[in-house]
């Protein structure tokens, strides 16, 4: 998870299946190590299951994150972390 304004990475994690209790868990996390507060951050993420489950959404309820999702079938709706996957995937030399 990057913050796209200071562009800082927040969190991370890597896991060998997705699951929206994982992301709930990844998001407590986050919210306590950067004491983040209610109604205080927006987590835009695409529409996949996980971040789009029960787990993950009322994970996001109880902890006063106001969720936001991409545009099906709009690739370009998150510039922000498409730019961190393409330094991480080719990081300059």
């Amino acid at each position: 998870m990057i913050d796209i304004y200071s562009r800082k990475i927040v969190g991370w994690q890597v896991y060998e299946q997705e699951s929206s209790a994982l992301a709930a868990d990844l998001m407590t996390d986050i919210c306590r190590h950067e004491g983040i507060k209610r109604n205080q951050v927006t987590l835009h993420s695409d529409n996949g299951s996980p971040m789009k489950g029960a787990t993950i959404l009322a994970t996001l309820q109880e902890l006063g994150v106001i969720p936001s999702f991409s545009r099906p079938y709009v690739s370009n709706d998150n510039p922000h972390l498409k730019s961190l996957f393409r330094t991480l995937k080719y990081p300059p030399e």
